[in-house]
Order: C-alpha cells, then sequence, then structure tokens
C-alpha cells in the first residue's frame, strides 16, 4: 500500500488537521461508550510529541448540512479532553481565529462538519477552507472512508497527507486479511438477509479458502437447495442467486460451509423449547434460529487448519439464549487459535462487534474494526475514496 503515515511527515511546529471519528452514543448528555474517542489518543498523542499542533474535525449523526442544537460537537468536547488528558478547545464557525489562538497542547475541535452542505457534497470550496486552517492533514477516520466528503476525500489533495494510528493499524490489519493473506483463508459471513451482502460474498468466495454462511442468510442457500426450511427467515427470491454463488464457489476451490445441522424453535423467544435437528428436518410449523453442535465442531476443524480468519455477523439469533450458542462457541474457538499465535482474526461490521463482545472473543481478536460501513465494503472488495486519496 502507498500510503503515508505519522511516521513519514515532519509534523515540527506544524498544525495539523485530523480528520476523526467521534460519532459516538449519548444517553443524558453523557457518553455511553468512549470507544471511537480513547482510539485517537495514540494520533493526538504522537503529532503532539513530534511538534505538531492538533486540530480535530469530525461529524455527528445526519444533519443533512444544517445547524441542529443536539448534534454540535460541543457536548462532545468535555469527554474528548477528559480522555485524552489535554485541554480542549471548541471553535462553532470562526475556525481560522481560533487557529491563530491556540496555545501549547491545546487541542482545537471543529463543530460539527455536517452542519455545513458542503462537507456531503465533497465541495471543492469547503475543503480549501478546511485545508486553510493546516499544514498538514491526516485521517484517522477509516469508518468514514467509504464517503467521497470534502473531509475525507477533496481535502487530501490540497495538503500533505496521511493515515492517523487507528487508519494505520486499519489499513494494515485488512491488509493482513485478505490483501497478502497467509493460507488457507476462512471468512465467516452473517447476519439476517444475503440480499445485503451479495456483492460481499462475491467477492469473498474469489478471494478465500472456506466461506462459513451463518444465520437468516443460511435459510436462503438452504432452501436455494430444495431444503424446506419453515417458517424460518428466508428470500425465498434469492433461490437463483443463492444457487450461483454456490456455483461460482465451486469453480474457485472455495469451500462454502452451510449448517450441518440445526436449531430450531417455534417461537423466538429467551430459552424458549428448542430441538436440534437435521438441515432437512425443519418442521414446517418451525424456525431455524441457529447452527448446531455438529455444525460447530466442523467450524472448529477448519478454524484449526487456516492461517486467516475474516468474520463479519453472528451465526445465528444471537441476542438471545439458548440461539447464541454457536456463535459464541465458533467465536472463543477463533479466540483461543489467535491467542496461542496460530490464526490472525479480523472482524468487523453490524453485529459483529456485540456478539464477539457478547462471547467475550472480542479481546483476543487480532483487530476488532469498528468501522462498519467502510469496513463491509472493503470486504466486497471496494475502493474507498478516503483511502484512495492518500495514495495520490
Amino acid at each position: 500500500m502507498a500510503w503515508k503515515t505519522l511516521d513519514d511527515m515532519d509534523l515540527d511546529g506544524k498544525r495539523v488537521l485530523v480528520r476523526v471519528d467521534i460519532n459516538v452514543p449519548m444517553e443524558d448528555g453523557v457518553v455511553t461508550d468512549m470507544t471511537r474517542i480513547s482510539r485517537i489518543a495514540d494520533t493526538v498523542y504522537d503529532i503532539q510529541d513530534a511538534g505538531g499542533q492538533v486540530i480535530l474535525m469530525a461529524h455527528y449523526g445526519r444533519p443533512k448540512g444544517k445547524v441542529v442544537e443536539e448534534m454540535s460537537l460541543i457536548h462532545i468536547a468535555p469527554f474528548v479532553a477528559d480522555e485524552l488528558g489535554v485541554p480542549v478547545t471548541f471553535a462553532d464557525s470562526d475556525y481560522r481565529d481560533a487557529v491563530k489562538e491556540m496555545e501549547g497542547d491545546e487541542v482545537l475541535l471543529l463543530e460539527n462538519l455536517r452542519f455545513n452542505p458542503g462537507e456531503e457534497a465533497n465541495d471543492p470550496e469547503f475543503a480549501k477552507r478546511l485545508a486553510s486552517l493546516c499544514d498538514v492533514y491526516v485521517n484517522d477516520a477509516f469508518s468514514a472512508a467509504h464517503r467521497a466528503h470534502a473531509s475525507t476525500e477533496a481535502i487530501a489533495k490540497l495538503r500533505p497527507s496521511c493515515a492517523g494510528r487507528l487508519m494505520e493499524e486499519e489499513l494494515s490489519a485488512l491488509e493482513a486479511a485478505l490483501g497478502t493473506p497467509k493460507r488457507p483463508v476462512v471468512a465467516v459471513v452473517g447476519g439476517a438477509k444475503v440480499s445485503t451482502k451479495l456483492d460481499l460474498l462475491g467477492n469473498l468466495v474469489g478471494k478465500v479458502d472456506h466461506l462459513v454462511i451463518g444465520g437468516g442468510m443460511a435459510n436462503t442457500f438452504l432452501a436455494a437447495q430444495g431444503i424446506n426450511v419453515g417458517k424460518s427467515l428466508c428470500e425465498h427470491d434469492l433461490a437463483e442467486t443463492a444457487r450461483e454463488i454456490l456455483a461460482k464457489a465451486e469453480a474457485a476451490g472455495c469451500e462454502i460451509i452451510l449448517p450441518r445441522d440445526i436449531v430450531v424453535a417455534r417461537v423466538f423467544k429467551a430459552g424458549a423449547a428448542h430441538e436440534t435437528v437435521a438441515p432437512d428436518a425443519c418442521p414446517a410449523d418451525a424456525m431455524i434460529l441457529d447452527a448446531g453442535p455438529a455444525t460447530v465442531a466442523y467450524i472448529k476443524g477448519v478454524f484449526a487448519k487456516a492461517k486467516t480468519l475474516i468474520w463479519n455477523g453472528p451465526m445465528g439469533a444471537f441476542e438471545i439464549a439458548p440461539f447464541d450458542a454457536a456463535t459464541n462457541a465458533a467465536a472463543l474457538a477463533a479466540a483461543k487459535l489467535t491467542k496461542a499465535g496460530k490464526l490472525t482474526s479480523v472482524a468487523g461490521g453490524g453485529d459483529t462487534v456485540a456478539a464477539l463482545n457478547q462471547a467475550g472473543a472480542a479481546a483476543d481478536f487480532t483487530y476488532i474494526s469498528t468501522a462498519g460501513g467502510a469496513f463491509l465494503e472493503w470486504m466486497e472488495g471496494k475502493e474507498l475514496p478516503g483511502v484512495a486519496a492518500l495514495n495520490a
């Protein structure tokens, strides 16, 4: 990869504008998950250690080009200051005056970028206004890199640019997982609907050695093979598409792993009466809600022989027991192999982080991405504008 990092830049005495993602959840005026804020710390500290002054810019929510008071980053600024342990000054609209008045280790946080319609329009004039504030531009928001916005794409062409530490970490992890991975490579793709992950599946079957399909998606593939899935969540209209993906995988030498046994129930609620049956033995009045122990045992065997794992989505209705069993068991097996140094494991997107945290496996994965849409688009093989701009 051709992108530069902070180590490639002369930051001494420079004003450094950093695009970050601090779009964090808040409840009653309190940030309920500090993860995204804590993950920008290394970039801020390293810039300051190199003699640079840090100006942060970010979005919050979807104000659609208008000022929405409850989406102002002024509400986030105190939490950024507390987490970083440095003074943080907030700048609403008079960016340039605020930049001129910066002192010492003070960090400046600009108002919500999306209050300006030029941000999401990738407006060159808004990008020039932002670029006028700095000597160096740093993108540390991989989670926003799939959007061609003024703060992620246009500005990178106007100033010396590089990836921040979080972006660097993310890109390195993704390159290790799909760019130049150690083989065999196995991917786990779960979730409710095949329709939301057609591009993902189409890309992966040409790049991985084994592809585990779980969740409601698996039901569509089972039905496509003529199996009755009862009242299960299933996209019957995508049967032909599922068969095309199976054929493409076979031609590419990719093993598609579908449930070898299934856990079924008549109602979807915690502790519901359930049974484990063969994939073709789902009762007409029942729903498939998880993969069974035989499936998990097979997947563990595949993991044990693999060198690289990419994980996106749960294998069943992980939100409630006992239908979280397959996700939990497979995740813990992957975590154990990773901790032992036998597997490189990268996960992200959608419910993935929640599922791995619930399983108690997330801490031992090699890398967990919180990027959501950007992580999925990268897995789909799409070029991310915010990353491509750094390569320019």
